[in-house]
C-alpha cells in the first residue's frame, strides 16, 4: 500500500521549480495559478532568493503548485491513502478531490496572506528540537510559554513563540534534545498568534465547492482518515492555529499497513522523518523530474 504525501513550508530551496517548467504544459500551468492568485509563481521558483521565498505569502502558494505538479507528472496513479504537512495539507486536499486545484492555489493564496498578516503583529519564530523525549521536552515548553506547534515524530518537536521565548530555550534545551534548530519561516504557525488567519480562512471557504475525499485522506489535528469534505475543509481552517501531529498521521499510515511512502517536490523533509518511524517502508522523495522514473516504479510496486 502507498501513501503520497506533501511536504509544508520550510521545504522550499531557490531555483527548486526550475526543471518542472520543462515537463509539456507545465509552465503554461504555472502561469495560469500566477495570473489566478496575482503571484508569479514561475519568477519565485526559479529566480528568486532564499529570503524572498521564506515570506510566507509566497512559500505556501508556491509548495502547493510545486506538489500538484509533480504529483500529475507521477500519471495517473491512485495511492492508498494521501497527506500532507501543515500547508501541504491543502495539496492534499486538491489530490484526493476534495477541492480543485484552481481552488487549492486560491485557498493557499488567502492562507498565505493571512498568516504572513498574523505573522506581523508580534515577532515569533521556530525551532527544531532534535531528540529528546516527548514526556520531558512537551512540559519544558510549556513551561517557557512555547507551543510544540509541529509534534513530527522520529524524536522530532518543533517548538514555536515569541523570537524572546525561542532565544531562551535555546539558552535552556530539555534534557536529551541534542540541538535546536532555528526554521526558515515567518512567524509561529499552528499556535495562538494565528487565530487572526483562522477568521479570513472560514470566510474563503465558506465560498468553496467540496467533495468527499475519493481517497484516504489522513489529518494532521489527530492522524485519523476523514470521510467528507467537508470535515477535511473545517480541519484544514482550524489547523492554521492548532498544532500539527504528523507522528499521529505516521501512526495511521502503519495502521493502513502502508509499504511504500512517495513524497512530492519539493521532497525530502517527510520521507527523511518516516525512514526514523516506519522501518521497513520504502521511501521516495521526488525533488527534480529525473525522480519521476523511480517513483512511477515505487508506486506500480506498491499500489
Amino acid at each position: 500500500m502507498l501513501v503520497l504525501v506533501a511536504p509544508g513550508q520550510g521545504a522550499q530551496t531557490p531555483g527548486f521549480l526550475t526543471p518542472w517548467l520543462d515537463l509539456p504544459g507545465a509552465a503554461d500551468r504555472i502561469a495560469a495559478w500566477s495570473d489566478a492568485i496575482g503571484l508569479d509563481l514561475a519568477h519565485y521558483g526559479t529566480q528568486a532568493d532564499a529570503d524572498a521565498i521564506r515570506d510566507t505569502a509566497v512559500a505556501q502558494p508556491l509548495l502547493v503548485a510545486a506538489g500538484l505538479l509533480s504529483a500529475a507528472a507521477l500519471g495517473d496513479i491512485t495511492p492508498g491513502a494521501v497527506a500532507g504537512h501543515s500547508v501541504g495539507e491543502i495539496t492534499a486536499a486538491a489530490y484526493a478531490g476534495v477541492i480543485t486545484e484552481d481552488d487549492a492555489l486560491g485557498l493557499v493564496r488567502t492562507r498565505g496572506l493571512a498568516m504572513a498578516d498574523a505573522a506581523a503583529v508580534t515577532e515569533t519564530g521556530m525551532a527544531a528540537l532534535l531528540g529528546g523525549d516527548p514526556d520531558v521536552t512537551v512540559p519544558h515548553l510549556e513551561k517557557l510559554g512555547l507551543t510544540p506547534a509541529n509534534v513530527n515524530g522520529a524524536g522530532q518537536i518543533v517548538a514555536a513563540g515569541t523570537l524572546e521565548q525561542l532565544a531562551a530555550l535555546a539558552e535552556d534545551k530539555p534534557e536529551g534534545v541534542r540541538k535546536v534548530v532555528a526554521l526558515k519561516v515567518a512567524g509561529a504557525f499552528h499556535t495562538e498568534h494565528m487565530a487572526p488567519a483562522v477568521t479570513r480562512l472560514e470566510e474563503a471557504a465558506a465560498g468553496l465547492t467540496v467533495a468527499d475525499p475519493r481517497l484516504t485522506y489522513v489529518s494532521n489535528r489527530d492522524g485519523k482518515a476523514v470521510a467528507t469534505g467537508a470535515d477535511v475543509i473545517s480541519r484544514l481552517v482550524g489547523q492554521v492555529a492548532n498544532p500539527v501531529r504528523w507522528d499521529l498521521c505516521m501512526e495511521t499510515f502503519k495502521e493502513l499497513g502502508v509499504t511504500a511512502l512517495v513524497e512530492v517536490c519539493p521532497g525530502g523533509t517527510l520521507t527523511g522523518l518516516a525512514k526514523r518511524a516506519l522501518p521497513g517502508v520504502k521511501t521516495l522523495a521526488v525533488k527534480t523530474p529525473d525522480d519521476l522514473d523511480a517513483a512511477r516504479a515505487l508506486v506500480a510496486e506498491h499500489s
